[in-house]
């Protein structure tokens, strides 16, 4: 007998808007991100994925539509049990030493996980003894991470997680949260404008562009759903959905929906990379979004074949 979707599905947002002093934010944003997934939320800055991991966090209630974190609304005790959140602003108490605060986070959830703490926080033992003021911006972030990850929570919700920390620290970060997704099957979802950041760590993906929804699902699924062509300018596109056309001299590139017939042999045919597509994506806001089935709140979980 299969689970029901409810206990499968981490996230999922039907017809979502949010405004903020009258400025609309998101706009009809529906998705689902299944549990155990590294899900990366990208997009420019101002595009609203601050706001979607605030709703998912249960800090913000949507205007419109619905948001759900393990089949509950974000402010019940069942998903707020769940969920560990970080925001971008990371506050902590700054007159409280690092040792302080991991106390206060071991008596306030019973679940708590030490090893789990220190494996994140990865700081020598005198910067225990140290107040939170006088830490760096990114130990204050190691300490951050290491409260949320302690709780060991089965929903890790991250705002631009890595933003304070130098390239060693990014990586162990980062190796640290992959870790806890295949040894206790954490669903993590971070948000990010830098692309190279999230390449090769995600397997799965929300491209957030204009406040709502270009790209979501399994990152293989939606690469393998596209070809990149190059061939010559004077001819015309092969048979395909066009998401990007760019001449540069005599040479077109093409970033195409998989086409359907073989281009000929005047043209290369390679999978984008994943930088490479978003790229396109946000420079071609005229392009239909796309949803792979376990994102499409539409269809149900497991059914097979791509949405566009």
């Amino acid at each position: 007998m299969r689970e029901p979707t409810a206990r499968r599905t981490a996230v999922e947002a039907v017809g979502v808007g949010s405004r903020r002093r009258r400025k609309r934010v998101l706009d009809g944003c529906s998705f689902r991100i299944p549990t155990g997934r590294v899900c990366g939320v990208v997009g420019p800055n101002g595009a609203g994925k601050s706001t979607l991991l605030a709703l998912a966090a249960g800090l913000l209630r949507p205007d419109e539509g619905t948001l759900r974190v393990f089949g509950a609304a974000p402010r019940d005790a069942v998903a707020r049990a769940a969920l560990a959140f970080v925001g971008q602003d990371k506050p902590l108490y700054h007159r409280f030493t690092v040792a302080a605060l991991l106390r206060m986070g071991r008596d306030l959830n019973p679940g708590w996980r030490d090893d789990l703490a220190e494996r994140m926080l990865d700081l020598p033992a005198s910067a225990l003894r140290t107040r939170v003021g006088a830490l760096s911006g990114g130990e204050r972030t190691r300490v951050a991470l290491a409260l949320a990850l302690g709780k060991a929570p089965a929903l890790l919700l991250l705002d631009e997680p890595l933003a304070d920390l130098d390239p060693l620290a990014r990586r162990h970060v980062m190796g640290v949260l992959l870790a806890d997704a295949v040894e206790r099957g954490t669903t993590v979802v971070m948000s990010s404008h830098v692309l190279a950041e999230l390449d090769d760590v995600i397997d799965y993906l929300l491209l957030v562009d204009g406040g709502r929804i270009r790209l979501a699902g399994e990152t293989d699924e939606i690469l393998a759903a596209h070809r990149l062509l190059v061939g010559p300018a004077a001819d015309g596109p092969p048979t395909g959905r066009v998401v990007e056309s760019r001449v540069n001299g005599r040479q077109r590139t093409l970033l195409l929906r998989a086409p359907a017939a073989d281009p000929g042999p005047a043209w290369q045919v390679d999978e984008p990379g994943l930088a490479e597509l978003l790229l396109s994506y946000l420079r071609s806001p005229q392009a239909p979004p796309l949803l792979t089935p376990t994102a499409d709140t539409t269809l149900g979980a497991g059914h097979p074949g791509v949405t566009a």
